[in-house]
């Protein structure tokens, strides 16, 4: 959540390191591009049931809209990337049975914890 094609983004390298590392990405942001042949969706529609984990990259106000739908997609997991926290959301997380993790995907994957 919160796709970009900007150099330098976090969440472009994250999306980067998760094609290096032959994780399936699926990316989603307000903006349209490609990463890698990987199109940016910017519609909930087009995200599919079957997602693993979330990794957040959005702001705590520019999560509100997305929250309900995360809950429903039913992740095992959504990773809370630095300056993305979101305590109230990572506490309906937990209670839908979700795991909420304040962490860096980066970190994550240059480390094998990913």
């Amino acid at each position: 959540m919160g796709a970009s094609t900007k150099p330098g983004r976090y969440a472009l390298l994250a999306a980067e390191m998760l094609d290096d590392r032959g994780h399936p990405a699926v990316l989603f942001g307000k903006k349209e591009g490609v990463v890698r042949g990987n199109k940016i969706l910017t519609s909930l529609n087009e995200i599919p049931a079957d997602i693993d984990t979330v990794t957040m990259y959005l702001s705590e106000n520019n999560q509100t809209e997305y929250e309900d739908f995360i809950i429903d997609l039913k992740p095992k997991r959504v990773i809370f990337n630095p300056g993305a926290e979101n305590f109230e959301f990572e506490d309906r997380l937990q209670s839908a049975g979700i795991e909420p993790i304040e962490a860096c995907t980066l970190v994550m994957l240059s480390t094998g914890q990913y």
